[in-house]
């Protein structure tokens, strides 16, 4: 299932990593593993947000797409299952169906 991941880096955290310049490799290293179709950087709220869609194959793999920034980031994580425009028009005829 489509999903988007919204990560907000503990400030501290981060600004440990990019002071010993680990924080290009180990973003790297989790991204090569979450394997995103889109990855957006920006700030919010004055610190450092990642937005990630991807695909989540089962509840599963909720786990390994959230914990890798909650140890190496000690991130605020939020995962939002969401759709397409294809996607929303099948779940809205479905539920015409059953309201028929």
């Amino acid at each position: 299932m489509r999903a988007l991941l919204e990560v907000t880096l503990d400030t501290e955290a981060s600004n440990k990593l990019i002071a010993d310049g680990t924080v290009g490799p180990t973003l790297e290293g989790v991204m090569s593993q979450l394997k995103p179709e889109a990855a957006y950087f920006f700030a919010r709220n004055g610190r450092r947000t990642m937005l990630f869609a991807l695909d989540v194959r089962d509840e599963a793999s909720v786990v390994t797409a959230c914990e890798p920034f909650w140890l190496r980031f000690n991130a605020d994580v939020q995962l939002h299952v969401c759709m397409n425009a294809e996607e929303l028009q099948e779940g809205l005829s479905r539920l015409a169906r059953q309201s028929a």
